[in-house]
């Protein structure tokens, strides 16, 4: 099974995106992990992809993104880019791989394009990451910055609680995207910060702006999958829309297949292959004779 571009579609690219922002057109972000919700998100016409490190709960079943892995996330990567040929697909830079050192950080970048045929790469964090920004761009690799609730950071900041709640939070973390910006960042996700603070922002930088729990006024939004499709039977978080509920229609669905095997009534007729006759009648024939 492959995927080709379609005539009318082009690849997006970070052109596409500045194109947006300067159009004042929304841009459409959501995670993916494997290569069917990537073929579905890419039909459904999302403009970016990213296989962020919220895989480590919503996949692998961690309580946070902190024991997530490069092998994890090129490992999924490579499953996205087999799924999406349109959407730009951005990979995620797990925990420590890129804030022990520059060069370490330019060649974990540089394994997600190489090996795992991502577009960009996304990574956390403000003032203390501008060397290794502006490094990773120097490689000729596209970085996404983010800011607000960063969750490798949820440790520093006793949680996933909300950032820039005050005045000088706020201030912060404006003039921490003015510094990503002139690093070389093509585009920043800001994650449960006020919308007021994130329109700002939005405002002032010439980059697109993704939001997340950020309010309405970004250049664009990103949700995780699972909470969009409402993959589990708790409540995802505030600021994520569920749009159906995935986990009711699979669980009916498997409870309907569990019950019809105990029953009996699958595989029925129809589900079933038949030898002809006179293939059995000779089947019969050779098994006799060894018995």
């Amino acid at each position: 099974m492959t995927t080709q571009i379609t005539p009318d579609r082009k690849k997006n690219t970070v052109r596409t995106l500045r194109q947006k922002k300067k159009n004042r057109t929304p841009i459409t972000m959501i995670t993916a992990y494997d290569f069917p919700s990537a073929l579905l998100v890419d039909q459904a016409g999302l403009d970016v992809i990213l296989v962020g490190d919220s895989l480590g709960m919503v996949v692998l079943g961690y309580e946070n993104t902190l024991p997530v892995t490069m092998q994890d996330m090129l490992h999924h990567c490579k499953a996205v880019a087999r799924g999406a040929k349109h959407a730009m697909l951005v990979g995620d830079m797990p925990f420590l791989s890129y804030q022990v050192s520059v060069s370490e950080a330019v060649c974990n970048a540089g394994r997600f394009l190489q090996e795992a045929g991502m577009d960009a790469v996304k990574l956390e964090g403000g003032s203390e990451r501008l060397d290794a920004i502006r490094a990773i761009n120097q490689a000729g690799i596209p970085v996404m910055g983010h800011l607000g609730l960063t969750p490798q950071s949820v440790q520093q900041f006793g949680g996933f609680v909300m950032q820039g709640k005050n005045a000088e939070a706020a201030a912060h973390i404006y003039f921490e995207a003015l510094r990503l910006q002139e690093a070389g960042c093509f585009s920043i996700v800001l994650e449960s910060i006020p919308s007021q603070v994130a329109g700002a922002i939005s405002q002032k930088l010439d980059i697109p702006t993704i939001g997340i729990g950020a309010g309405a006024d970004c250049d664009g939004q990103v949700l995780v999958l699972h909470d969009v499709l409402g993959w589990f039977d708790q409540p995802g978080p505030s600021f994520a829309k569920t749009y159906t509920h995935i986990h009711t229609i699979i669980t009916s669905a498997l409870e309907s297949y569990r019950g019809e095997v105990e029953h009996q009534t699958f595989p029925g007729s129809d589900y079933s292959r038949s030898m002809n006759d006179q293939e059995w009648e000779k089947f019969q024939e050779l098994i006799e004779t060894h018995t």
